[in-house]
């Protein structure tokens, strides 16, 4: 289908009001966008790929020669917080769709991360369908009515949390809007969707069109965003500035690059957060090939306390509190559940975690369920007080070296056939879902996400292909234990083998075949409607 917009082509179905969020002025941004960024984009995808390669060969990660005087320089500062984003002490996460919309921004939360990335799918329909919500959200339209009767509705304003929508990433494609005969990037969509409808309404309420920045790999994507940054505000006749961005640090090459990062987007930059799943899905991308150097343990084993992981953490908030930005701690996934004795030991790890960021120094938190808010409220609370952050605390004491980011090696734990049987298991019940339709899935009383399966099947594939032997049972893992293994694990899952034939055949692709996939979405997306 063609629209009124010179050089843009929609292909496929028109869900229910589409309109409203693909008007002409926001499809005209994409096809600028596009134009104007899409060949850079395609070619920072291809140093990726680049620098994989050197990994391979045997090179290694480090902070960049080439920037020195951008982290000497100690004279340059982020912009202040803006309005609605002075205080992030809790902070949950969710995708767009409307029953998590209403919920998620009269949790109590003061951020919402309203995701359209990981905590969703790129199904055309969830892709409109989460911006409409969004923009009903800001309208004040968006209230909800389950089947089993109960009506969901928003609270006063000024008791709504703050709606930070993360995009896709970079990598993504968006094959149902094509630019000049091209597949779009879903990034820049997501992003030229938001911040020309929902985005401005948020302006006339007093706040901004703020956004979370995944999976970026170096300064350049930064730079590329805040490019894209410029371009909208001048295209939409907003004040520069006005539009801010939160990036998360939760890939390897970007740890080593994070006051780049922030300097890149100065003016638009609103903080780093650190993201544990997508962070242990990229150190094994990057070396993946390096044996037992790089293998991590099961991935529950890798707690936040581990020493690379410690490193990285405490190395994000001296740096953005270095340069007066937020520093951002990782998900609380749990889910309450009916079973008080597993409430009480999770809320006791849960304290225990968020209690170990704020002694960090981090400005807040995530939790993926409202039930969650609360507890994270408390602990934050008990360091900040009435302050907004803590960013006066500078971490001076804080000296991370490269060596500590990779001491991958250091990190204690087994790899185990229990563990194997867990990556099998959750990896294909999120691909299922994922494949139907679902972003944001409870497994286990926990809300998994697609990093949680793109570390699933990366720790299957690294094991596979440094031929590890199990703990607990000494046997090699194998391509033909992993089909034996999936065989056993799929048999027991609820419904009938057939409801998982092709998460399990999506799986098995990613994580035996002998070529690695940069990412699983990829592959699957062409499964997808």
């Amino acid at each position: 289908m063609t629209m009124q917009v010179d050089g843009i082509e929609i292909v496929g179905e028109l869900p229910e009001r589409a309109e409203d969020v693909l008007t002409p002025r926001a499809l005209e941004l994409v096809v600028l966008l596009h134009r104007r960024l899409g060949e850079r984009r395609l070619e920072l995808l291809t140093d990726r790929r680049r620098r994989v390669d050197a990994l391979a060969a045997g090179g290694s990660l480090d902070f960049l020669a080439e920037t020195a005087d951008v982290r000497a320089d100690e004279t340059w500062q982020v912009a202040p917080p803006a309005p609605g984003l002075e205080d992030r002490r809790v902070e949950i996460t969710g995708p767009t769709d409307r029953k998590m919309t209403i919920n998620a921004l009269n949790s109590g939360a003061k951020v919402w991360l309203a995701d359209l990335e990981d905590a969703n799918t790129p199904r055309w329909s969830a892709v409109v369908g989460g911006q409409l919500n969004l923009l009903d959200a800001i309208n004040r339209t968006v209230d909800f009515t389950a089947e089993n009767g109960k009506s969901y509705a928003l609270k006063p304003d000024e008791e709504l949390a703050t709606i930070v929508m993360r995009p896709r990433g970079l990598h993504l494609p968006e094959k149902h809007l094509l630019v000049d005969d091209a597949p779009t990037s879903g990034a820049l969509v997501d992003f030229a969707l938001f911040v020309a409808t929902a985005g401005l309404r948020q302006i006339e309420k007093g706040q901004g069109p703020y956004f979370y920045l995944p999976k970026l790999e170096s300064h350049l994507e930064a730079r590329l965003w805040n490019d894209a940054f410029v371009l909208a505000q001048d295209f939409l006749g907003i004040d520069q500035g006005t539009i801010r961005a939160t990036v998360l640090i939760e890939t390897f090459p970007a740890a080593f690059e994070m006051e780049e990062i922030l300097y890149e987007l100065r003016e638009h930059s609103a903080g780093l957060n650190a993201g544990r799943w997508d962070y242990m899905f990229s150190v094994i991308k990057s070396f993946r090939t390096r044996g037992a150097e790089f293998l991590l343990p099961d991935r529950n084993s890798v707690t936040m306390t581990v020493p690379f992981m410690k490193a990285y953490c405490e190395l994000l908030v001296r740096t953005c509190h270095t340069r007066g930005a937020h520093a951002i701690g990782g998900m609380a996934a749990f889910i309450p559940s009916k079973d008080e004795q597993v409430n009480a030991a999770a809320f006791e790890k849960v304290r225990a975690d968020k209690a170990r960021e704020a002694g960090q120094g981090f400005d807040g938190s995530w939790v993926a369920h409202p039930g969650m808010v609360e507890l994270c409220r408390e602990v934050f609370t008990e360091v900040l007080g009435e302050r907004g952050n803590q960013i006066e605390n500078k971490r001076e004491d804080v000296q991370v070296t490269a060596a500590q980011l990779l001491d991958v090696a250091a990190t204690p734990g087994q790899i185990t056939e229990d563990g194997l049987r867990m990556n099998i298991s959750v990896g294909i019940q999120y691909l299922a879902a994922w494949l139907g339709g679902l972003g944001a899935v409870a497994i286990n009383n926990m809300m998994e996400d697609a990093a949680t399966a793109e570390i699933c099947r990366s720790q299957v594939w690294q094991w596979l292909h440094n031929g590890v032997t199990l703990a607990d049972t000494g046997r090699q893992v194998s391509a033909e234990l992993v089909e034996q293994l999936v065989a056993e694990e799929v048999a027991k899952l609820p419904g009938s083998e057939e409801d998982y034939a092709e998460a399990r055949q999506t799986f098995l692709e990613v994580a035996v075949a002998e070529k690695y996939v940069d990412f699983l979405t990829l592959p699957a997306y062409q499964r997808m409607p």
